[in-house]
């Protein structure tokens, strides 16, 4: 049997010794660290393959959805928290579940089931996705139609879970695609990822201010981990 490599990162020790425990109940799942701030929890998935992260949300210097930001391998997120509030910023960043101290066995193990399932999906081929591309646009499904979008006249698009919400300049669609296979399928001559949840049509920046991108009245920030690879694609 193959185990499940889990990470815990959580700067109350009485907590992560609650997710070690719950683990131990699942055999499919092992424990490689469990870290008290998201600095030593970067170490640890720099080092060590990781398959789900147990993530606290308030933690010193650098909470867990900023510390989630600046991972480019991210595994299946599941946000442990005493806090509802975030709930919708960490579906955005596609975590897998969250959820909220104090929670039970039986809430863990149904948290667990769903990073296991997307563990054992199979990539989809981009094939499922767009019906045709050429030099000039390239078609895609979303929301029970089928669109034509030219490249010169898509503006940007970012990361929305088992989503990708796609501005261009007259609409905006949300594909059931993920936003790594998106981008996939744009020339790399053309747009550049200057996030990780952010790709940009070059073509269409305004100006850049700082760690943001404006794109007519659209604010796009800058990634720590972006913003070098990106000024000098731009000839910066």
């Amino acid at each position: 049997m193959n185990r499940i490599q889990c990470l815990v990162v959580d700067d109350e020790p009485i907590a992560r010794d609650i997710i070690r425990n719950y683990c131990s109940h699942l055999p499919i799942l092992n424990v490689i660290a469990d870290c008290g701030n998201a600095f030593e929890a970067k170490v640890i998935l720099q080092q060590q393959q990781t398959d789900i992260l147990f993530l606290d949300i308030h933690m010193p210097v650098l909470d867990g959805i900023g510390f989630l930001k600046t991972l480019k391998n991210v595994p299946q997120v599941i946000f442990t928290t005493a806090y509802k509030e975030y709930a919708v910023n960490a579906f955005d960043l596609a975590a897998c579940d969250y959820l909220v101290k104090p929670f039970s066995l039986e809430r863990f193990m149904v948290a667990v089931d769903k990073a296991l399932e997307r563990l054992s999906q199979p990539v989809k081929p981009v094939i499922e996705h767009t019906l045709r591309n050429t030099d000039e646009h390239f078609f895609i499904k979303a929301e029970g139609k089928i669109y034509n979008l030219r490249y010169d006249e898509l503006l940007f698009a970012e990361a929305k879970g088992n989503y990708t919400k796609v501005v261009t300049l007259s609409c905006a669609i949300l594909p059931v695609i993920s936003f790594s296979a998106f981008e996939e399928l744009l020339p790399a001559e053309l747009f550049i990822r200057v996030h990780r949840s952010f790709i940009v049509n070059r073509s269409k920046i305004t100006h850049i201010e700082g760690n943001t991108v404006y794109i007519q009245k659209n604010e796009i920030p800058i990634g720590n981990n972006y913003k070098d690879a990106f000024l000098k694609a731009l000839g910066l």
